[in-house]
């Protein structure tokens, strides 16, 4: 599966093709018969559909305890409201949130994302103020009622970390953050969300987050041009760094879609060619303080979101590095978004293992808008 390591970040960027060659990997790993094939268990349940009960837009509640684990009893309050859209027919689900209160203006986005193999979903959090995806929370839904669990760094002490989804209604739900610092023996609820439905067209008008900049932060908007629904073209080099000439072609589509008014977005895409059918997704976020992008990469092979490749724009002309293995040896892998106009653009992927002294281009995918009935870019 080291495939899915080296060839995730391509997608990131183009949105469209990284899947591919994890999809050789496994049906290489599978071919083998010397290994054995793994069976999900007939007892696990299915709990692609878990979050469903979410989607839509609820009038939000958040209570905050300002100093865990303290013995502070001090709380802030928010309100406001959050939207749940459906991303792979439920396999996985965008959840924006937007309060204000007090003690100020929190706006953050979580990717939810199924494992159809260890039948867990992982909860992604992500900060607008950063835009700097935290660890996954991870677990799954039991009884009608959904835990997930990770250690994380708190006040320099590692501790244990708890969201809970309960109290599940047609209109209405429950959430709660709990940390231990006592290896799970007791548990301090820090965080409360209550959620209750309500209908998009009367939901309260979204709070802008004022810039503290001295002036306007164009880079924010770096991705505007790929919102939208596109037509994919895409060929793949066979096997990167050996010298080998032999690349196969794929047609495609994307969807990408504005989150928190172009600081974010998130990718949807589905493409077919010989090793079959994929889908995958990119959750692209901006760090207002390095004024830089990162760019995470899932699959819905197994729901899994990979580190993040970071870069940015530059006269018009997007580059995103990272350093990943490839067959064992580390090399520096190179994003370039490049040809941009209002209605095409084109990604490419290059690997280096001489240092960045070298580039072998390895993908290369152009995106070309689709239009409506009507004869406008949608």
């Amino acid at each position: 599966m080291k495939a899915l390591k080296h060839i995730r970040t391509y997608l990131l960027v183009c949105t469209l093709v990284v899947i591919l060659q994890p999809l050789s990997g496994i049906a290489q790993q599978n071919s083998d018969p010397s290994k054995p094939k793994l069976r999900p268990s007939p007892t696990q349940r299915d709990g692609q559909h878990d979050f469903d009960f979410n989607f839509g837009t609820w009038k939000t509640h958040v209570s905050r305890l300002v100093h865990p684990l303290t013995g502070s009893e001090q709380w802030v309050e928010y309100d406001g409201t959050s939207v749940v859209s459906k991303v792979w027919n439920g396999r996985a689900s965008l959840f924006e949130l937007d309060v204000s209160g007090p003690a100020g203006h929190i706006e953050g986005v979580g990717l939810r994302l199924y494992n159809p193999e260890t039948h867990q979903w992982s909860l992604n959090w992500a900060n607008s103020s950063d835009g700097v995806i935290n660890k996954p929370m991870i677990g799954e839904f039991k009884d009608g009622r959904g835990e997930f669990f990770d250690q994380e760094e708190f006040n320099g002490r590692m501790i244990l970390a708890r969201n809970g989804f309960s109290e599940i209604t047609p209109n209405s739900s429950r959430f709660e953050q709990a940390f231990s610092d006592d290896g799970g023996k007791t548990w301090e609820i820090n965080w409360v969300m209550t959620f209750m439905r309500q209908e998009p067209e009367i939901a309260a008008p979204k709070t802008k987050l004022q810039s503290t900049s001295s002036g306007p932060d164009h880079a924010q908007h770096d991705f505007d041009f790929h919102i939208g629904n596109w037509k994919t073209h895409l060929k793949r080099r066979l096997h990167p760094l050996t010298g080998s000439n032999t690349w196969v072609e794929y047609e495609g589509t994307t969807v990408v879609r504005k989150v928190w008014d172009g600081r974010a977005n998130l990718v949807e895409l589905t493409a077919d060619g010989p090793p079959g059918h994929f889908e995958g997704l990119s959750l692209r976020l901006y760090n207002p303080a390095s004024h830089q992008w990162s760019l995470h990469f899932a699959n819905a092979n197994d729901g899994t979101l990979t580190q993040p490749t970071i870069g940015e724009f530059k006269n018009g002309r997007g580059e995103f590095f990272d350093q990943e293995t490839l067959n064992g040896r580390a090399i520096f892998v190179r994003f370039v978004i490049s040809d941009i106009t209002p209605t095409s653009c084109r990604f490419e992927q290059s690997f280096s293992d001489d240092g960045g002294k070298t580039w072998e281009v390895n993908w290369i995918a152009t995106d070309t808008r689709v239009e409506d009935a009507s004869g406008k870019a949608r």
